[in-house]
């Protein structure tokens, strides 16, 4: 096995982690979305923060946000280079919501946005190749 071909491996392994990690991240971001938008008391709402929206807003930006970044997550599995574009954007934008989201629900946002890093690292390292769930042969 060259270098050239274990870096390869690592890249797509990135990019199916990445993958997986934006179906996960989208499937939080949802569940984070609903409960803001119920307008449960788990939330910190602090009264002198500069980017102040209302809890329930702040909801609805983290349930579309979670359910666009699901369904890109699951569309990267295909290989297709939109989704990897729409996955990085997708996952910049998830992390810059989770900025803005740190006094309601710090440690949460901190873990998002470092996964949310991640995969920008990975769509956009990984070598462009087929579908992700076919077992491309090409590698080995």
């Amino acid at each position: 096995m060259s270098v050239s071909t274990s870096r390869t491996r690592w890249a797509v392994g990135g990019l199916v982690f990445g993958a997986t990690m934006m179906v996960l991240i989208g499937i939080w971001q949802i569940l984070i979305g609903i409960a803001a938008i119920i307008g449960d008391a788990f939330f910190v709402v602090n009264r002198d923060y500069a980017y102040e929206f209302g809890l329930a807003a702040w909801g609805w930006v983290h349930l579309i946000v979670g359910v666009l970044v699901l369904v890109v997550g699951l569309a990267l599995f295909s290989g297709a280079l939109w989704a990897r574009v729409a996955g990085i954007i997708l996952a910049l934008l998830s992390a810059i919501a989770n900025f803005f989201f740190l006094p309601y629900y710090p440690l949460w946002s901190l873990v998002v946005i470092a996964l949310a890093v991640f995969v920008v690292w990975a769509l956009a390292a990984a070598p462009q190749v087929g579908n992700l769930l076919g077992g491309d042969d090409s590698l080995e």
